[in-house]
């Protein structure tokens, strides 16, 4: 016995809407946001400090080289006017040692670089200082500028910018929250709505077309003007469209499936009232009339083998709607699958006359047997009742560019052009004269046309009123097939 399956779902919630706003969509945005709002400040914090850096740095080698401008002109100062130099930025100080400190080339590309400075010796802390120790010929001296207020300035506006920086980090993650509990509304009331029908056993058509009113409402129009996200709002009304269209293909599916219903229950009611009519016949006048007992049972018979066909084409259907059909692939030569599908149909009509078209090459195609003889025997049985019995009936296979093509051809009545786009839905008949009256169910085409999609084919309908109609499946050809096996055993 094949293992069932069986598919769960959770109730929805008591709030729809409450529950789609604490979601964690709205939480992974705003830590988004702020990872990104705070990465952004990181890195231009950090281009400030070099900046800073640099800056200072340039400073202080700039107003070295200043004052050793002036040394090189006036000398080095005395002791005397050292003291005169302390209301200033900078000092003069000579030395009794050879100069100390760390060498590096100063960059001529720098626009404001100076080269009085090149032969000292540097040591800094840029938060006090910078000094610069020069040889000057055997009388080194050194020259130190204060940068302690430039870096107590620096320092504050440092602390002012990281002060704004934490407000606006917070300010903006509260106005990002409202902002995108805005943008995600929409979302919140197509949840909403999506558990409103999943919570609903029945809905008639006009709760589908309210419900898809509705839907038609949710885009990104209602956002305030203030919020500029144009990628927001058009994902949120291509959003939209695909649920409104999501909404008509379930509205279309509603009307087809309730005609399927009714078309259903109209079929099996013809069969059921005929057997009840004769058995009312068989318990007044049949117990004692063998003529009236034998056409009772004979109509009964009928009835019962057409409400049989009937079933199985339904079950047919249900199966291949829930996947659960079985199709086995194999590789078979179509030709030789329509020839015994045409002599079958000779020996049932031999009176009717077959005129076959194929050539001696086989012809292959990767599909199933059975299911190809059932599609053939539906295009065969739809020419022949839908023909005069002088009418010929066309059977052609033919292999063309990577694909099959199977024909039935007939010189009936043929199809009125409104009506081709819908011969294959279930139990649809172009005209009063299609009826059960033919033996038809109107349900072969159906089930053809579930066969041809299952192997990855499609049909080709030409029909002229009072002509005749021509039906072509095409198919796969079996190299094609092979690369890409999609139809697989189910």
């Amino acid at each position: 016995m094949p293992r069932s399956r069986h598919r769960f779902q959770t109730p929805p919630p008591a709030d729809p809407i409450a529950a789609a706003r604490d979601s964690s969509l709205a939480l992974r945005l705003n830590i988004g946001f702020f990872l990104r709002q705070l990465g952004i400040f990181l890195l231009m914090d950090l281009l400030l400090l070099v900046l800073a850096v640099f800056g200072m740095s340039l400073y202080a080698e700039n107003r070295c080289a200043d004052v050793v401008e002036l040394v090189n002109q006036r000398g080095v100062p005395s002791e005397d006017a050292l003291a005169w130099m302390e209301a200033s930025d900078y000092t003069i100080t000579p030395l009794d040692r050879n100069p100390e400190g760390i060498e590096y080339t100063v960059t001529s590309w720098l626009p404001t670089s100076r080269w009085e400075t090149v032969d000292g010796l540097r040591t800094w802390d840029l938060s006090s200082y910078y000094t610069i120790e020069l040889p000057n010929n055997g009388r080194p001296y050194a020259v130190t500028v204060d940068t302690s207020g430039i870096f107590t300035g620096l320092w504050w506006a440092g602390v002012v910018i990281l002060i704004c920086q934490a407000l606006s980090l917070l300010t903006n993650l509260f106005r990002s929250n409202r902002s995108i509990r805005k943008v995600l509304r929409p979302i919140q009331d197509l949840a909403a709505t999506a558990a409103r029908l999943n919570s609903m056993t029945h809905m008639s058509k006009r709760e589908i077309e309210s419900l898809t009113g509705e839907l038609g409402k949710i885009d990104a129009a209602h956002l305030d003007s203030r919020i500029d996200l144009p990628p927001t709002q058009k994902e949120l009304r291509s959003l939209a469209q695909a649920i409104n269209e999501l909404m008509d293909r379930v509205n279309q599916a509603y009307s087809a499936q309730m005609r399927f219903v009714s078309d259903a229950s109209h079929e099996l009611r013809t069969p059921i009232a005929v057997i009840q009519g004769y058995a009312a016949l068989l318990d007044r006048w049949g117990k004692t009339d063998p003529e009236a007992l034998q056409e009772s049972i004979d109509a009964i018979r009928g009835e019962a083998a057409s409400m049989e066909r009937l079933v199985e084409q339904l079950l047919f259907l249900a199966r291949g709607d829930n996947d659960s059909q079985p199709v086995k692939m194999e590789t078979l030569d179509l030709t030789d699958l329509a020839g015994e599908v045409l002599r079958e149909e000779e020996m049932i009509h031999p009176e009717r006359t077959f005129l076959p078209r194929w050539g001696e090459d086989p012809v292959s195609i990767y599909a199933d047997p059975g299911l190809m003889k059932q599609l053939l025997r539906i295009l065969m049985d739809n020419s022949l009742k839908y023909s005069p019995p002088e009418g010929r009936i066309y059977l052609r296979v033919l292999a063309s560019q990577g694909h099959v093509r199977l024909t039935v051809q007939d010189e009936g009545m043929g199809i009125p052009p409104e009506g081709i786009p819908h011969i294959f839905e279930r139990f649809y008949r172009t005209d009063q004269s299609r009826d059960r009256k033919t033996g038809g169910t109107g349900l072969g085409l159906s089930i053809a046309k579930w066969i041809v999609e299952r192997h990855g084919g499609w049909f080709e309908v030409v029909s002229r009123p009072e002509v005749g109609t021509r039906i072509t499946v095409v198919l796969p050809a079996l190299q094609k097939t092979i690369d890409n096996p999609s139809p697989a055993t189910v």
